[in-house]
């Protein structure tokens, strides 16, 4: 069967959906830096993506392509007020867990300074559940 102009678009192509990945993956330890060997899946999994992402340089390791990771780093040690501080925290951490189709949303969070670290709490909403996270840098 040729292609014509004359043809309805459905008889041109088919539409075909998007199938989101699994989450099935090898638990990492994050102290050690290493693969523990089993697999893990749903909330655990998300969990653990959350933290790798976040903790992961954007644009640093050549084996993650330019969405992956988040910018934090560039934050560190910028001459900007706490309020321009925090909204940048918020837009990076969101952008940086947004890219993956499992998450819907991020928010509720909550920023608070103790002299030299910063401790970040939010909220994950994904299709395998809701999550809290803290991070410290």
């Amino acid at each position: 069967m040729a292609l014509s102009p004359l043809q309805g678009q459905e008889e041109r192509f088919v539409l075909v959906k998007a199938v989101s990945a699994p989450s099935r993956t090898y638990s990492l330890d994050f102290g050690a830096g290493e693969v523990e060997g089993r697999m893990i899946d749903g909330i655990a999994a998300m969990r653990q993506f959350i933290r790798k992402a976040v903790e992961t340089a954007r644009y640093r390791y050549l084996i993650y392509n330019s969405q992956y990771g988040c910018e934090l780093e560039s934050l560190l040690g910028q001459d900007i007020s706490q309020q321009l501080l925090k909204s940048e925290i918020t837009r990076v951490i969101s952008e940086a867990l947004l890219e993956d189709d499992r998450v819907k949303a991020v928010e509720q969070f909550h920023i608070e300074r103790d002299s030299d670290k910063l401790f970040i709490t939010f909220t994950v909403l994904t299709s395998e559940g809701v999550i809290e996270q803290e991070v410290s840098i």
